[in-house]
């Protein structure tokens, strides 16, 4: 483990930008694969409470996994195809990835709750969005699923950080 907590910030903010543009530019298998030894990295050089934050990180995965599949079945996301009966892998490694950050290059963000309210809106969705350029993943109505995006982050990253903190306080 790394004994700086800026040092393993760094590291955590790197590994889960470098694992959204994997699975962003190659959804298939590629990305998702990467995600995993990123985690696996993540696990051994960050991670302080291992066991604590996998279950945190599983927790955040299925729920971020349930709230994608909920948008693909609504209409809000489309990967082109109209045949996604599931959240798409590459989606789910996402979230896996990005959960990693709440306990440590996104854990400023608990310290004033109004600022998960604040970001989360904004953030959730450009990311949606910055994948769609990219070509991975279709907005069919642009602004009505930007829309219901940021409705859904605005409830569940609070919720995930409330989640994190009651269920799993060594994490924060």
């Amino acid at each position: 483990m790394i004994a700086s907590e800026t040092a393993r910030n760094i590291l955590n903010f790197i590994l889960f930008q470098i694992g959204w543009f994997a699975c962003a530019a190659y959804p298939t298998l590629l990305g998702p694969v990467l995600v995993l030894v990123f985690l696996a990295i993540h696990f051994v050089f960050v991670s302080q409470h291992r066991f604590t934050e996998l279950q945190f990180v599983g927790l955040g995965t299925v729920v971020g996994a349930l709230l994608d599949g909920l948008w693909f079945y609504l209409g809000v996301l489309d990967d082109g195809s109209g045949t996604v009966l599931i959240t798409p892998l590459w989606l789910v490694a996402i979230w896996a990835i990005f959960m990693t950050t709440l306990s440590h290059s996104l854990n400023w963000i608990s310290r004033k709750m109004f600022l998960a309210f604040l970001f989360a809106p904004i953030a959730g969705p450009f990311a949606y969005w910055s994948a769609s350029k990219i070509g991975v993943v279709v907005l069919p109505d642009l602004v009505a699923s930007l829309i219901a995006l940021g409705l859904g982050w605005l409830v569940v990253f609070p919720l995930l950080l409330f989640a994190r903190k009651s269920l799993y306080p060594e994490l924060t």
